[in-house]
């Protein structure tokens, strides 16, 4: 998928990703390569500054880990930041109906 396709949702994608459970970078985009069976192939120069960014906003949170004998950066949602992606996904859901119901099934 080219990047301006991306532009608007990239943000929801990031914060869905981290809904369940913390991760970090590498791990967040695995998740999103995975679950949209090779679509969102984010490379680092998209992914990391989305993070930064979210986590600027107070829409994440981040700490260094030791796990598995490397150091990594994890990022988790704040209350903030699920309160924004209930706010997206609604959003989402709104203007997905919208488009269907102009181009059809």
């Amino acid at each position: 998928m080219d990047a301006e396709s991306l532009k608007g949702h990239l943000d929801l994608l990031l914060l869905a990703t981290l809904e369940a459970r913390r991760a970090h970078g590498y791990a967040i985009a695995e998740m999103l390569r995975q679950q949209s069976h090779g679509t969102f192939d984010l490379p680092e120069g998209t992914l990391y500054p989305a993070l930064h960014r979210l986590e600027h906003a107070g829409l994440l949170t981040s700490k260094w880990s030791d796990e598995s004998g490397r150091r990594r950066r994890v990022y988790q949602l704040t209350a903030k930041g699920h309160r924004q992606l209930s706010s997206k996904q609604q959003e989402w859901r709104q203007f997905a109906q919208a488009v269907q119901a102009v181009i059809g099934s």
